[in-house]
């Protein structure tokens, strides 16, 4: 089964949420992004949807979660190196994200986290490949 899969997350600021994003290297489809939200493109079939609360509330019946407090979700996304793992978390906390835990090295695996400007959980891993 091929499908798109759309993560919603309720930002403060739009424009601010997708300045911080584009200095990680994201793209924001145009067709997607307006005042109410920027729709990030994780890959070609993975989207990150950064609404607006007022938005955010019109497809859901529940409260957003104050991710001062509370985790929603753990965001993971891939990257081709540890150093590009250590490159991206050092580029979202100096654009004023957070760190977030420290870093694991499982062998296999190398991951950081970091929190966004609106406190959501973003980790960023490298898988070995094997030979």
């Amino acid at each position: 089964m091929s499908t798109s899969v759309f993560v919603n997350l309720h930002v403060r600021d739009v424009a601010a949420s997708i300045a911080f994003f584009e200095k990680l290297g994201f793209a924001f489809d145009p067709e997607f992004t307006n005042e109410q939200a920027g729709c990030m493109v994780i890959n070609e079939n993975a989207f990150a949807l950064l609404v607006t609360e007022s938005f955010f509330r019109t497809v859901t019946d529940r409260e957003p979660v104050d991710t001062a407090t509370v985790n929603e979700v753990a965001i993971a996304f891939d990257a081709d190196s540890r150093e590009r793992v250590d490159e991206l978390v050092e580029t979202a906390i100096s654009a004023g994200g957070q760190a977030a835990g420290e870093p694991q090295d499982e062998g296999f695996m190398y991951g950081r986290g970091f929190r966004d400007l609106d406190g959501h959980l973003w980790n960023v891993i490298h898988m070995v490949q094997p030979a």
